[in-house]
């Protein structure tokens, strides 16, 4: 990968004016899938399988709209050359949507509260995410260029991230914990999340979108986007390992609370994971180019998935300072989890777009993130799965229960062999991605 003239490079203002959208979706994608399981079954008292039906259901409304988000983008930037409209609606409706999802009343059904704040907050969230992912291929047709996009992008994610999984339950504790305590951080990171969305809303108006010539409904688009192969082999490994990830923030506060005797090691253990992306992603980054991004991703899959298996004696001993080494492993391989596959999308549409003659960024990327979503959503439903069928007992947290041996075991499995599993699941469609990723760029060479 070579770096591109400097009169293609961006500044860093729109490098950093674009990253700072990462901030909010980065906040939005863990402190529900962090802390509001939680919320709902130590909280409220809801029964875990409820809890789980919950975050599950109005994420696959989500899986569902975020295609449809991807067309009506597609076709407001044939109409007026911008995704501005959408990213706003997003930006003003998210941060409210979230602060309510914490803040249910005494007299109301927490369940049902809490389940109709979700899925205002996921339907917002489309709005956002989806022409936002869709921007990096219009910002530069420099592959350089594009990877120095994301890599910024992951760093303010990262950073979101942090905020979610380091402040979030710090404000909880500020605020005396408790209901209370939850409808403060609710809020407060309501205001975090505002602030980065908006800005990042209007510092990427100068991006000119050029979808194609005419505007193609969400059917029309998909029945195009089918033909790309590499594209879905790279949504299969990714989603995958979204499901892995978030099984594993899921349980965070659960092994916390009963493996290692303290709910307050929920931010350490994020912290552990999230802080070392930042120094990792311009690792990784010069290492695609040494390697070639495709190797480099599976190597990053390997080590998140060991550092996860490793994690089950660490934890079972109740050894804290192993527990955090190999988590900041895993947060170290996490890197290239994120940065990886969202510098090689850009090249899927790009490829796309000689193979159609129709540019359509964010069909595209409404199917990535529905297919994110659903692996975000359904690691919370799965881990909320394994305490239901490990005999998990929930209750508020002024009435602790003591839990069965089944419930420790169900809880530890389900935070570290069950996302290794998925890990070890995913590679097979990285390998396929680089087989018909080089299949593709012979062909071109040839032609």
């Amino acid at each position: 990968m070579t770096t591109a003239p400097a009169s293609e490079r961006l500044a860093r203002s729109r490098l950093l004016g674009y990253g700072a959208g990462s901030v909010g979706t980065g906040v939005f994608s863990a402190v529900p899938g962090l802390l509001l399981l939680y919320y709902l079954t130590d909280m409220l008292g809801v029964p875990a399988a409820a809890a789980g039906a919950v975050l599950v259901a109005p994420k696959i409304w989500d899986v569902l709209l975020n295609p449809l988000v991807g067309a009506a983008s597609d076709r407001e930037a044939v109409r007026t050359g911008r995704r501005t409209r959408l990213l706003l609606t997003g930006a003003a409706t998210l941060p409210v949507a979230f602060a309510l999802m914490f803040a249910v009343p005494d007299a109301a059904p927490g369940a049902l509260w809490a389940g109709v704040a979700f899925l205002v907050a996921a339907t917002a969230f489309a709005c956002f995410q989806v022409p936002y992912v869709a921007l990096p291929a219009e910002m530069s047709a420099s592959r350089a260029e594009r990877t120095r996009v994301m890599s910024w992008r992951v760093v303010c994610l990262t950073v979101g991230i942090l905020v979610a999984g380091g402040l979030a339950p710090a404000v909880v504790d500020l605020a005396g914990g408790g209901r209370p305590g939850y409808a403060v951080m609710g809020v407060t990171i309501g205001a975090v999340m505002a602030a980065a969305l908006v800005t990042a809303t209007l510092a990427t108006r100068w991006v000119t979108s050029r979808p194609g010539p005419r505007q193609l409904g969400p059917v029309a688009a998909f029945r195009m986007a089918r033909g790309n192969t590499p594209f879905f082999a790279l949504l299969a490994a990714f989603v995958t390992q979204a499901l892995g990830v978030a099984v594993m923030l899921a349980g965070a506060p659960y092994v916390a609370s009963y493996r290692l005797g303290d709910y307050g090691l929920t931010s350490v253990m994020f912290v552990c994971l999230v802080a070392p992306s930042m120094p990792a992603v311009p690792l990784w980054a010069r290492l695609a180019r040494t390697h070639g991004p495709v190797r480099c991703y599976l190597a990053a899959t390997l080590g998140f998935g060991l550092a996860a298996l490793a994690l089950v004696p660490a934890i079972a001993a109740r050894s804290l300072v192993a527990t955090l080494a190999l988590t900041a492993l895993a947060g170290a391989c996490y890197a290239g989890l994120q940065l990886l596959p969202l510098s090689l999308l850009p090249d899927t549409v790009h490829a796309d777009t000689a193979r159609t003659g129709h540019a359509q960024a964010g069909a595209f990327t409404g199917l990535w993130t529905a297919g994110e979503t659903a692996g975000l959503a359904l690691g919370p439903g799965l881990f909320a799965l394994v305490l239901a069928v490990s005999g998990f007992v929930s209750a508020p947290v002024e009435a602790p229960v003591a839990q069965p041996p089944a419930a420790l075991t169900g809880l530890l499995t389900g935070f570290t062999a069950l996302p290794a599993a998925l890990m070890l699941i995913s590679l097979p469609f990285i390998v396929w991605y680089g087989r018909v990723a080089r299949n593709e760029d012979r062909h071109e060479e040839n032609a």
